[in-house]
Protein backbone atom coordinates (compact mmCIF):
# COMPACT_ATOMS: atom_id res chain seq x y z
CA UNK A 1 0.00 0.00 0.00
CA UNK A 2 2.71 2.39 1.16
CA UNK A 3 4.23 1.69 -2.57
CA UNK A 4 1.63 2.25 -4.30
CA UNK A 5 0.74 5.70 -2.91
CA UNK A 6 4.19 6.99 -3.10
CA UNK A 7 3.92 5.55 -6.89
CA UNK A 8 0.78 8.23 -7.19
CA UNK A 9 2.71 10.54 -5.24
CA UNK A 10 5.88 10.22 -7.62
CA UNK A 11 3.31 10.64 -10.22
CA UNK A 12 1.62 13.85 -9.34
CA UNK A 13 4.69 15.39 -8.12
CA UNK A 14 6.52 15.26 -11.73
CA UNK A 15 3.37 16.81 -13.26
CA UNK A 16 2.74 19.50 -10.68
CA UNK A 17 5.91 19.98 -8.37
CA UNK A 18 4.22 18.86 -5.45
CA UNK A 19 7.49 19.15 -3.43
CA UNK A 20 7.93 22.57 -3.96
CA UNK A 21 4.06 22.86 -2.70
CA UNK A 22 5.33 20.93 0.99
CA UNK A 23 8.80 22.54 1.19
CA UNK A 24 6.83 26.05 1.16
CA UNK A 25 4.39 24.62 4.35
CA UNK A 26 7.08 22.67 6.05
CA UNK A 27 8.54 26.41 6.50
CA UNK A 28 5.44 27.94 7.35
CA UNK A 29 5.14 28.22 11.50
CA UNK A 30 2.14 28.82 14.25
CA UNK A 31 2.74 30.55 17.07
CA UNK A 32 2.29 28.77 20.09
CA UNK A 33 0.80 30.60 23.37
CA UNK A 34 -2.06 30.13 25.85
CA UNK A 35 -4.51 31.88 23.30
CA UNK A 36 -3.22 29.76 20.09
CA UNK A 37 -6.87 27.27 20.19
CA UNK A 38 -8.24 30.55 18.63
CA UNK A 39 -6.57 30.38 15.34
CA UNK A 40 -8.75 27.22 14.53
CA UNK A 41 -12.01 28.90 14.65
CA UNK A 42 -10.72 30.22 10.99
CA UNK A 43 -10.29 26.62 9.61
CA UNK A 44 -13.88 25.69 11.45
CA UNK A 45 -15.36 28.29 9.74
CA UNK A 46 -13.85 27.84 5.90
CA UNK A 47 -14.70 23.39 6.82
CA UNK A 48 -18.55 24.67 7.47
CA UNK A 49 -18.19 26.94 4.07
CA UNK A 50 -17.29 24.29 2.15
CA UNK A 51 -19.90 21.35 3.76
CA UNK A 52 -22.57 24.26 3.05
CA UNK A 53 -21.41 24.32 -0.92
CA UNK A 54 -21.41 20.43 -1.28
CA UNK A 55 -24.71 19.90 0.78
CA UNK A 56 -25.73 23.42 -1.48
CA UNK A 57 -25.37 21.74 -4.48
CA UNK A 58 -26.89 18.79 -3.86
CA UNK A 59 -30.18 20.43 -2.76
CA UNK A 60 -29.85 22.26 -6.36
CA UNK A 61 -30.21 18.93 -8.22
CA UNK A 62 -33.82 18.92 -6.87
CA UNK A 63 -34.90 22.53 -5.76
CA UNK A 64 -37.02 24.46 -8.14
CA UNK A 65 -37.44 28.08 -7.62
CA UNK A 66 -40.93 29.84 -7.88
CA UNK A 67 -43.83 30.40 -5.97
CA UNK A 68 -45.28 27.68 -7.26
CA UNK A 69 -42.80 24.81 -6.92
CA UNK A 70 -39.91 26.02 -4.10
CA UNK A 71 -42.21 24.58 -0.93
CA UNK A 72 -43.48 21.47 -3.13
CA UNK A 73 -40.02 20.54 -4.22
CA UNK A 74 -38.15 21.10 -0.66
CA UNK A 75 -40.98 17.93 0.07
CA UNK A 76 -39.79 15.87 -2.34
CA UNK A 77 -36.54 16.52 -1.15
CA UNK A 78 -37.51 15.81 2.44
CA UNK A 79 -39.93 12.30 1.71
CA UNK A 80 -39.04 11.21 -1.67
CA UNK A 81 -34.93 11.43 -2.11
CA UNK A 82 -32.99 9.01 -0.53
CA UNK A 83 -31.03 11.13 2.48
CA UNK A 84 -32.72 14.01 1.22
CA UNK A 85 -33.75 15.03 4.40
CA UNK A 86 -30.41 14.70 5.79
CA UNK A 87 -28.78 16.81 3.45
CA UNK A 88 -31.66 20.01 4.27
CA UNK A 89 -30.96 19.13 7.69
CA UNK A 90 -26.76 19.16 7.51
CA UNK A 91 -27.17 22.50 5.35
CA UNK A 92 -29.37 24.23 7.52
CA UNK A 93 -27.57 23.41 10.45
CA UNK A 94 -23.92 23.80 8.88
CA UNK A 95 -25.08 27.86 8.04
CA UNK A 96 -25.68 28.13 11.53
CA UNK A 97 -22.53 26.80 12.51
CA UNK A 98 -21.25 28.47 10.01
CA UNK A 99 -21.98 32.25 11.31
CA UNK A 100 -21.53 31.15 15.25
CA UNK A 101 -17.75 30.07 13.89
CA UNK A 102 -17.18 33.23 12.09
CA UNK A 103 -18.28 35.51 15.09
CA UNK A 104 -16.43 33.42 17.38
CA UNK A 105 -13.42 33.62 14.86
CA UNK A 106 -14.00 37.32 14.28
CA UNK A 107 -14.05 38.59 18.29
CA UNK A 108 -11.08 36.53 18.91
CA UNK A 109 -9.00 38.51 15.97
CA UNK A 110 -10.52 41.60 17.80
CA UNK A 111 -9.28 40.69 21.39
CA UNK A 112 -5.91 39.72 20.16
CA UNK A 113 -5.62 42.85 18.09
CA UNK A 114 -4.53 40.59 14.55
CA UNK A 115 -6.08 43.63 12.78
CA UNK A 116 -3.13 46.10 13.37
CA UNK A 117 -0.26 46.46 10.94
CA UNK A 118 0.38 44.99 8.12
CA UNK A 119 -3.04 43.01 8.63
CA UNK A 120 -6.04 45.62 8.13
CA UNK A 121 -6.69 43.64 4.78
CA UNK A 122 -6.71 40.57 5.88
CA UNK A 123 -9.14 42.48 8.80
CA UNK A 124 -11.29 44.35 6.21
CA UNK A 125 -11.69 40.88 4.02
CA UNK A 126 -13.10 38.75 7.19
CA UNK A 127 -15.12 41.56 8.04
CA UNK A 128 -16.68 41.65 4.58
CA UNK A 129 -17.26 37.88 4.39
CA UNK A 130 -19.23 37.48 7.84
CA UNK A 131 -21.19 40.10 6.53
CA UNK A 132 -22.01 38.29 3.17
CA UNK A 133 -22.55 34.99 5.14
CA UNK A 134 -25.71 37.28 7.07
CA UNK A 135 -26.64 37.91 2.95
CA UNK A 136 -26.93 33.44 3.16
CA UNK A 137 -29.01 33.36 5.76
CA UNK A 138 -31.00 35.40 5.27
CA UNK A 139 -31.32 34.89 1.22
CA UNK A 140 -31.88 31.30 1.95
CA UNK A 141 -34.05 31.51 4.55
CA UNK A 142 -37.09 32.14 2.42
CA UNK A 143 -35.72 29.51 -0.40
CA UNK A 144 -38.25 27.26 1.81
CA UNK A 145 -41.21 29.31 0.77
CA UNK A 146 -42.83 28.54 4.06
CA UNK A 147 -44.76 30.59 6.48
CA UNK A 148 -42.24 31.51 8.49
CA UNK A 149 -39.94 32.27 6.40
CA UNK A 150 -42.34 34.18 3.88
CA UNK A 151 -42.81 36.84 7.09
CA UNK A 152 -39.32 37.02 8.55
CA UNK A 153 -38.39 38.07 4.90
CA UNK A 154 -41.03 40.55 4.64
CA UNK A 155 -40.41 41.74 8.29
CA UNK A 156 -36.61 42.15 7.50
CA UNK A 157 -37.30 44.04 3.93
CA UNK A 158 -39.73 46.36 5.84
CA UNK A 159 -36.75 47.30 8.47
CA UNK A 160 -34.25 48.11 5.47
CA UNK A 161 -37.01 50.02 3.86
CA UNK A 162 -36.98 52.57 6.28
CA UNK A 163 -33.52 53.81 5.97
CA UNK A 164 -33.59 57.32 5.04
CA UNK A 165 -33.29 59.05 1.60
CA UNK A 166 -31.91 54.44 -0.08
CA UNK A 167 -34.23 52.57 1.87
CA UNK A 168 -37.08 52.69 -0.57
CA UNK A 169 -34.60 51.71 -3.50
CA UNK A 170 -32.91 48.90 -1.08
CA UNK A 171 -36.83 47.50 -0.22
CA UNK A 172 -37.64 47.56 -4.03
CA UNK A 173 -33.94 46.22 -5.01
CA UNK A 174 -34.47 43.19 -2.75
CA UNK A 175 -37.98 42.45 -3.11
CA UNK A 176 -38.29 42.82 -6.75
CA UNK A 177 -41.27 44.86 -6.32
CA UNK A 178 -43.29 46.21 -3.61
CA UNK A 179 -44.46 43.18 -1.57
CA UNK A 180 -42.60 39.91 -1.09
CA UNK A 181 -43.69 37.68 -4.26
CA UNK A 182 -42.22 34.76 -6.53
CA UNK A 183 -40.32 38.02 -8.35
CA UNK A 184 -38.51 38.04 -4.48
CA UNK A 185 -38.19 34.47 -4.16
CA UNK A 186 -35.97 34.33 -7.65
CA UNK A 187 -34.23 37.49 -6.82
CA UNK A 188 -33.19 35.51 -3.40
CA UNK A 189 -32.63 32.49 -5.10
CA UNK A 190 -30.31 34.47 -7.60
CA UNK A 191 -28.31 35.87 -4.18
CA UNK A 192 -27.89 32.71 -2.83
CA UNK A 193 -26.39 30.52 -5.20
CA UNK A 194 -24.80 32.56 -7.60
CA UNK A 195 -24.11 36.31 -6.33
CA UNK A 196 -22.86 35.69 -3.08
CA UNK A 197 -21.13 32.36 -3.73
CA UNK A 198 -19.09 33.97 -6.98
CA UNK A 199 -18.25 37.29 -4.14
CA UNK A 200 -17.79 35.15 -0.91
CA UNK A 201 -15.27 33.33 -3.01
CA UNK A 202 -12.84 35.93 -4.37
CA UNK A 203 -12.78 37.39 -1.07
CA UNK A 204 -12.08 33.65 0.75
CA UNK A 205 -8.90 33.43 -2.00
CA UNK A 206 -7.64 37.19 -0.78
CA UNK A 207 -8.16 36.16 2.91
CA UNK A 208 -6.38 33.13 2.93
CA UNK A 209 -3.49 34.72 0.72
CA UNK A 210 -3.15 37.32 3.15
CA UNK A 211 -3.00 35.16 6.26
CA UNK A 212 -0.43 32.51 4.06
CA UNK A 213 1.93 36.01 3.32
CA UNK A 214 1.21 37.53 6.53
CA UNK A 215 1.64 34.50 8.82
CA UNK A 216 -0.48 34.11 12.07
CA UNK A 217 -0.46 37.58 14.29
CA UNK A 218 0.57 37.11 17.80
CA UNK A 219 -0.99 38.75 20.30
CA UNK A 220 0.32 42.06 22.20
CA UNK A 221 0.46 40.61 25.26
CA UNK A 222 2.49 37.93 24.18
CA UNK A 223 4.26 39.83 21.60
CA UNK A 224 5.59 42.57 24.59
CA UNK A 225 6.55 40.10 26.89
CA UNK A 226 8.71 37.86 24.40
CA UNK A 227 12.27 38.05 26.15
CA UNK A 228 12.94 34.24 25.37
CA UNK A 229 12.25 33.28 21.72
CA UNK A 230 8.65 32.12 21.18
CA UNK A 231 7.42 28.69 20.55
CA UNK A 232 6.25 27.89 17.29
CA UNK A 233 4.60 25.16 15.67
CA UNK A 234 5.60 23.97 11.80
CA UNK A 235 2.04 24.44 9.74
CA UNK A 236 2.69 21.36 8.24
CA UNK A 237 1.89 18.68 8.93
CA UNK A 238 1.55 19.48 13.19
CA UNK A 239 -1.11 22.57 12.80
CA UNK A 240 -2.85 21.22 9.72
CA UNK A 241 -3.79 17.87 11.24
CA UNK A 242 -5.00 19.26 14.23
CA UNK A 243 -6.94 21.06 12.25
CA UNK A 244 -8.33 18.18 10.25
CA UNK A 245 -9.27 16.61 14.00
CA UNK A 246 -11.06 19.34 14.97
CA UNK A 247 -13.18 19.51 11.47
CA UNK A 248 -14.16 15.76 12.29
CA UNK A 249 -15.19 16.59 15.71
CA UNK A 250 -16.98 19.43 14.07
CA UNK A 251 -18.66 16.83 11.30
CA UNK A 252 -19.20 14.63 14.03
CA UNK A 253 -21.49 17.42 15.79
CA UNK A 254 -23.22 18.51 12.83
CA UNK A 255 -24.50 14.97 12.08
CA UNK A 256 -25.84 14.78 15.67
CA UNK A 257 -27.63 17.81 14.91
CA UNK A 258 -29.22 17.16 11.82
CA UNK A 259 -30.31 13.52 12.51
CA UNK A 260 -31.82 14.02 16.11
CA UNK A 261 -32.84 17.69 15.49
CA UNK A 262 -33.53 17.67 11.75
CA UNK A 263 -34.85 20.88 10.06
CA UNK A 264 -38.40 21.61 9.73
CA UNK A 265 -40.19 22.71 6.85
CA UNK A 266 -43.36 23.73 8.07
CA UNK A 267 -46.43 25.45 6.54
CA UNK A 268 -46.40 26.52 2.86
CA UNK A 269 -46.44 30.84 2.55
CA UNK A 270 -49.77 32.12 2.06
CA UNK A 271 -49.58 36.10 1.26
CA UNK A 272 -52.73 36.67 1.84
CA UNK A 273 -53.34 35.00 5.81
CA UNK A 274 -51.94 37.15 8.46
CA UNK A 275 -48.52 36.95 9.96
CA UNK A 276 -48.39 33.77 12.49
CA UNK A 277 -47.43 34.86 16.19
CA UNK A 278 -44.10 35.16 17.71
CA UNK A 279 -42.29 35.54 14.12
CA UNK A 280 -38.53 35.98 15.14
CA UNK A 281 -35.71 36.24 12.87
CA UNK A 282 -32.65 33.88 12.82
CA UNK A 283 -30.58 33.59 16.10
CA UNK A 284 -28.21 36.11 14.64
CA UNK A 285 -30.77 38.77 13.55
CA UNK A 286 -32.61 38.47 17.20
CA UNK A 287 -30.37 41.15 18.99
CA UNK A 288 -30.82 43.82 16.27
CA UNK A 289 -34.94 42.63 16.05
CA UNK A 290 -35.11 43.35 19.86
CA UNK A 291 -33.06 46.74 20.26
CA UNK A 292 -35.31 48.09 17.52
CA UNK A 293 -38.67 46.36 19.75
CA UNK A 294 -37.32 48.36 22.70
CA UNK A 295 -36.26 51.77 21.17
CA UNK A 296 -39.71 54.08 21.61
CA UNK A 297 -41.51 54.99 18.32
CA UNK A 298 -40.21 58.67 18.36
CA UNK A 299 -37.02 59.47 19.71
CA UNK A 300 -36.87 63.91 20.21
CA UNK A 301 -37.82 64.06 16.35
CA UNK A 302 -36.46 61.14 14.98
CA UNK A 303 -38.25 58.19 14.34
CA UNK A 304 -37.76 55.13 16.53
CA UNK A 305 -36.98 52.68 13.92
CA UNK A 306 -35.27 55.00 11.98
CA UNK A 307 -33.10 55.71 14.93
CA UNK A 308 -31.82 51.92 15.56
CA UNK A 309 -31.10 50.93 11.82
CA UNK A 310 -29.20 54.28 11.28
CA UNK A 311 -27.33 53.83 14.36
CA UNK A 312 -26.58 49.89 13.95
CA UNK A 313 -24.95 50.98 10.30
CA UNK A 314 -22.63 53.19 12.14
CA UNK A 315 -21.54 50.90 14.59
CA UNK A 316 -21.33 48.16 11.68
CA UNK A 317 -18.86 50.71 9.87
CA UNK A 318 -16.93 51.61 12.86
CA UNK A 319 -16.19 48.18 13.97
CA UNK A 320 -15.02 47.10 10.37
CA UNK A 321 -12.63 50.31 10.49
CA UNK A 322 -11.01 49.23 14.04
CA UNK A 323 -7.58 49.13 12.67
CA UNK A 324 -8.00 52.59 11.03
CA UNK A 325 -8.90 53.88 14.29
CA UNK A 326 -7.71 51.74 17.09
CA UNK A 327 -3.84 54.02 16.63
CA UNK A 328 -2.48 52.50 19.95
CA UNK A 329 -3.08 48.59 18.74
CA UNK A 330 -1.65 50.10 15.44
CA UNK A 331 1.44 50.78 17.35
CA UNK A 332 2.18 47.93 19.40
CA UNK A 333 0.62 49.31 22.55
CA UNK A 334 -2.27 47.92 25.01
CA UNK A 335 -5.88 49.79 24.50
CA UNK A 336 -8.00 49.10 27.44
CA UNK A 337 -10.74 51.19 25.71
CA UNK A 338 -10.69 48.78 22.87
CA UNK A 339 -11.23 45.75 24.84
CA UNK A 340 -14.29 47.45 26.96
CA UNK A 341 -15.66 48.26 23.39
CA UNK A 342 -15.48 44.84 22.78
CA UNK A 343 -16.67 43.37 26.00
CA UNK A 344 -19.65 45.85 25.83
CA UNK A 345 -20.34 44.48 22.00
CA UNK A 346 -20.23 40.52 23.41
CA UNK A 347 -22.45 41.21 26.49
CA UNK A 348 -24.85 43.37 24.06
CA UNK A 349 -25.41 40.54 21.71
CA UNK A 350 -25.73 38.02 24.30
CA UNK A 351 -27.69 39.71 26.16
CA UNK A 352 -30.79 40.92 23.52
CA UNK A 353 -30.48 37.60 21.70
CA UNK A 354 -31.55 35.70 25.19
CA UNK A 355 -34.07 39.05 25.86
CA UNK A 356 -35.40 38.53 22.29
CA UNK A 357 -35.60 34.63 22.74
CA UNK A 358 -37.68 34.91 26.10
CA UNK A 359 -39.60 37.98 25.14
Amino acid sequence: MKTFLTKIYTYVDERVQLEDLVQFMGKKYVPVHRHSVWYYFGGITLFLFLIQVVTGILLLLYYKSGEELAFESIQFIMSKVQFGWLIRSIHSWAANLFILAAVIHMFSVFFERAYRKPRELTWLTGMLMLFLGLGFGFSGYLLPWNELAFFATKVGTDIAGVVPVIGKPILIFLRGGEDVTGATLSRFFGFHVAVFPGIFTVLLGIHLLLVQRQGMSEPLGVEAGAAAPQKTMPFFPNFLLRDLLLWLIVLNILAILAVFFPWELGQKADPFAPAPAGILPEWYFLFMFQTLKMIPAQVWFIDGEVLGIVTFGIAGLLWMLVPFWDRKSARGEQNRTTTYIGIFVVGYIIILTILGWLL
